[in-house]
């Protein structure tokens, strides 16, 4: 059988376009005489949709837009995912679906079985999984088709599975010949080798050629990395799609050449990668062409620009330089070798004149209350002002500086250096940063070395530096990782790195500023535990009642 692979860029709701996307893959398809063709999960309206599915009125125009999809269908098979309705009065009866269409109308579907609800999926609240499993007969084969996390459940494969039920073996109790698995699987790194290796256990072990069909782009926080794969029946790599990019690519169950490069590169490269892609879809969709940045001298503020620009080009970043009394000549001096070096505008205004009078006129009300994190926190949401009324003049999307380790710690200010549509590197711990930045100026200097090299500061008070109030971020992100990534607790985590008295305080610091984070910018994830929406932890909360 000749499967045509289609890896598309959806836009949530927009159901025109999707369409548009669906049929030219199918057209494609059908030019190149492929028997089926293949699209991602939810193809149709976007993953994930959220809310949407909940109105009426649009699942009304997905089951119209569905079949006119259907209609234009011919002997070639075309799988994509969208949703679905029954009216068995139980449940929300809306399915996350798999539609088999050929011959003008839709012939077959089979709902998504296991729903997930964990990280950054909320499935259950929206779908209904599927009572049962079935495989379909088209061109003399057995399709076991089966949606995203259906195949993630590998009794053989996993230590610990998330359900008892596993719908992939089903599919092959009942004689599947072919395994189809349309996905839209949010990206982190190391998620594309675990991929391969699942994928290819499941196809190695049963002897079946399996498809696995990934979307691509990103939707506000989740990035989709596609890298569609498909397998023969020895459970070997033979087509995998492109990484960050749509892709198209025929395959051939009857031979294949094997694919034996490896399928992730460096740790930075595909973080780096996976953020300049974030960034440049979250523009595109939003409607948003140019950016601006507060350049503080510092090396968040630098990663996220030169990010910015390879997602957008030069012209199209434009970074605002606030310094005050604090700043210090080589933080000015620093930033302007990197703007130099990136050939990017900019703008310098002091911020002295307003702090100044800020402080003349709250002298009165503060009295002779001694200057403390008050006055600090009064520089970064002056520089927020600027920069918010620069975004608002010019049309700029506004773009946050802060890392992970700094926002996990509440070591930013609210409505200050927290301002902003889009946290561009929340998810990246600080001694990440350090890595990227040195993979960046690898070939040649690109972010001044002054830059990396020196104390992290926010410079919001005479020889202020990160190191103050934050443990050395060696030691702060060790703790992060343990405590927010693999729900590691005080006792676990003094176990493993000492300090129990740093520890505890980390600890104290990420709980109790969990109210700042919640009122964070969205966070493009690209670990396996999402610093988004992906963490729900309770502001309000009585855990932990040691703390003074």
């Amino acid at each position: 059988m000749k499967i045509a692979v289609g890896q598309i860029n959806t836009i949530i709701g927009d159901l025109s376009y999707n369409k548009a996307k669906i049929l030219e893959i199918y057209n494609k398809g059908v030019d190149d005489g492929a028997d089926l063709v293949i699209l991602p999960e939810l193809a149709l309206v976007g993953y994930p949709p959220l809310d949407l599915v909940e109105k009426s009125e649009f699942r009304a125009a997905v089951n119209k837009t569905a079949n006119e999809i259907a209609s234009v269908t011919g002997k070639t098979g075309l799988i994509f995912g969208s949703i679905l309705e029954d009216d068995d009065l139980i449940g929300t009866d809306i399915h996350n679906s798999a539609v088999f269409c050929s011959d003008g109308k839709i012939q077959f579907s089979q709902h998504k079985s296991l729903l997930p609800n964990y990280d950054v999926f909320d499935e259950m609240r929206y779908f209904d999984p599927a009572k049962e499993v079935h495989i379909y007969n088209f061109c003399g084969e057995n399709l076991g088709i089966s949606v995203c996390e259906d195949i993630w459940n590998d009794e053989n494969y996993w230590y610990r599975r998330r359900y008892v039920n596993d719908p992939v073996k089903n599919l092959i109790d009942k004689k599947a010949s072919i395994i189809i698995n349309i996905s839209a699987s949010p990206y982190s790194y190391g998620k594309r080798e675990d991929r391969r290796k699942m994928l290819s256990a499941i196809s190695s072990r049963n002897s079946i050629p399996l498809v696995y069909a990934c979307t691509v782009g990103a939707q506000t926080e989740l990035i989709f990395d596609g890298a569609s794969m498909c397998f023969n029946n020895k459970g070997e790599l033979v087509m995998l799609g492109k990484s960050f990019k749509e892709d198209y690519f025929i395959f051939d169950t009857s031979g294949s050449t094997v694919i034996t490069s490896p399928i992730e590169r460096s740790f930075e490269e595909e973080v780096l990668n996976s953020l300049i892609f974030g960034l440049k879809e979250y523009c595109t969709k939003t409607g948003f062409n140019k950016v601006v940045i507060g350049l503080s001298g510092g090396l968040d503020s630098a990663l996220v620009t030169y990010i910015a620009v390879k997602a957008l080009g030069k012209d199209n970043v434009r970074v605002l330089l606030m310094p005050s009394e604090f700043s210090s000549e080589g933080s000015i001096r620093d930033s302007g070798k990197l703007i130099s070096n990136l050939g990017i505008s900019s703008d310098v205004i002091s911020i002295q004149p307003v702090y100044e009078t800020f402080l003349a006129q709250l002298g009165t009300l503060f009295k002779n209350k001694a200057q403390d994190v008050t006055e600090e926190n009064l520089q970064a949401r002056i520089r927020s002002i600027y920069l918010m009324a620069e975004a608002n003049k010019f049309n700029y999307l506004l773009l946050t500086t802060g890392n992970k380790s700094e926002t996990a710690t509440g070591y930013s200010t609210l409505y200050g250096d927290m301002s902003g549509a889009l946290a561009v590197i929340g998810d990246v711990y600080k001694t990440d940063v350090y890595r990227i930045a040195e993979f960046i100026n690898r070939d040649e200097i690109i972010i001044p070395e002054e830059i990396i090299k020196k104390a992290p500061s926010a410079e919001l008070s005479p020889g202020q530096t990160d190191q103050d109030t934050l443990p050395p971020y060696e030691l702060l992100d060790r703790i992060l990782r343990l405590y927010l990534e693999e729900n590691k607790e005080l006792n676990e985590i003094h176990r493993i790195v000492g300090e129990r008295e740093v520890v505890e305080k980390v600890l104290k610091m990420v709980d109790y500023n969990e109210f700042k984070r919640r009122q964070a910018a969205p966070v493009l994830k690209v670990s396996q535990k999402a610093f988004g929406y992906g963490r729900r932890y309770p502001i309000v909360q009585g855990w932990r009642r040691f703390y003074n």
